[in-house]
C-alpha cells in the first residue's frame, strides 16, 4: 500500500524534473548567445578603433539600411500617428479635453512609439537581410575563403553594417517622428475639425529637448543591437538553407526581444531614476 503511494507521489513529481530541464537548457543557452554576442560586440569595437573603416562599404550599407527603408518606415510611422490621434480622440471625447490630441500624439512619437517602431520594422527587413547574407556566406565557405586570405571577417563584414545602421536608425527616427506626428495632424485637422496653428502650436509647447533626445537616444541602441544580432546569427548559420533560414528566424526574433527590454530599461532609467 505504502509502496503503491509513493509511486503516485514520484509519478506527480517526475514532470516537475522535466520542466527544471527544460529551463536549465535554455538558461545555459540563453548565457551562451548572451556571451557570444558580447564577444562579437568587443571585436566590432576593437577593429572600428585599431584599423581604417572601409568607407566605401558603409556607404553602400546605409543606402541599403536607411534609403531602402525610406518607404516602410513612412507608412508605418503615418498610420500609428493616425491611430493614435484616433484612439485618443476617443476617450478624450468622454472629459471634452480633445484639444490635448497634440501632446498625447506629440509625446508618444517622439519618446517611445517613433524610434521603437522603427527599429521594429528595421529589424524584421534588415536585420533578416543581414542574417540571411551572411548565414550564406558561411554555409558557401566564403567566410573561410576570406580568411584563408587574411582578410578578417569582423572588419570586412560587421563593422560597415553596424556603422551604418548605427548612424541610419538615428536618421530614420527623425524621419519617423516627424511623418508619426504628420499622420496625427491630419486626423485631428481633418476629422476632429481642430484648428491648424493649435496643433501645431501644442505640438512644440508641449515638448522639451529631453523627450527628442532620449527618443534618437535609444535608435543609436536600436542600430548597433540590430546589426549585431544579425551578423552573429549570420556567422553562426549551418545545414544548408534550412541553417539559413533558421538563422534568418533567430536574428529577428533576438533583435525584437532587446529591442523592447532595453526600451524598458532606457524608460525606467531616463524617466525614473
Amino acid at each position: 500500500m505504502h509502496v503503491n503511494e509513493n509511486l503516485k507521489t514520484l509519478r506527480k513529481f517526475l514532470p516537475i524534473h522535466h520542466y527544471f530541464r527544460t529551463v536549465g537548457v535554455l538558461s545555459m543557452q540563453l548565457a551562451y548567445h548572451a556571451g557570444g554576442l558580447s564577444l562579437l560586440f568587443v571585436d566590432t569595437i576593437k577593429s572600428m578603433t585599431q584599423t581604417p573603416i572601409k568607407w566605401k562599404l558603409t556607404v553602400n550599407q546605409m543606402q541599403k539600411i536607411g534609403v531602402t527603408s525610406l518607404p516602410l518606415v513612412f507608412l508605418t510611422a503615418l498610420f500609428t500617428g493616425m491611430v493614435l490621434a484616433l484612439q485618443s480622440a476617443y476617450q478624450l471625447k468622454l472629459f471634452a479635453a480633445q484639444q490635448f490630441i497634440s501632446d498625447l500624439v506629440a509625446l508618444s512619437i517622439c519618446r517611445e512609439l517613433g524610434p521603437v517602431l522603427t527599429a521594429m520594422v528595421v529589424a524584421g527587413r534588415v536585420g533578416a537581410s543581414i542574417a540571411a547574407e551572411l548565414g550564406t556566406m558561411k554555409v558557401t565557405e566564403q567566410i573561410d575563403a576570406l580568411k584563408a586570405l587574411a582578410v578578417d571577417p569582423v572588419r570586412y563584414l560587421v563593422v560597415p553594417r553596424f556603422i551604418a545602421a548605427f548612424f541610419m536608425l538615428f536618421m530614420l527616427a527623425i524621419y519617423s517622428d516627424i511623418v508619426g506626428m504628420m499622420g496625427g495632424y491630419l486626423i485631428a485637422v481633418f476629422k476632429l475639425g481642430i484648428s491648424s496653428h493649435q496643433y501645431l502650436k501644442r505640438s512644440v509647447d508641449v515638448m522639451v529637448v529631453k523627450d527628442v533626445m532620449t527618443g534618437l537616444l535609444k535608435a543609436f541602441f536600436f542600430g548597433g543591437i540590430i546589426s549585431t544580432v544579425g551578423c552573429y546569427f549570420g556567422f553562426r548559420a549551418s545545414g544548408g538553407a534550412e541553417g539559413v533560414g533558421r538563422a534568418t528566424t533567430m536574428a529577428v526574433v533576438c533583435a525584437l526581444v532587446l529591442i523592447i527590454a532595453s526600451d524598458a530599461l532606457f524608460t525606467a532609467v531616463f524617466y525614473f531614476f
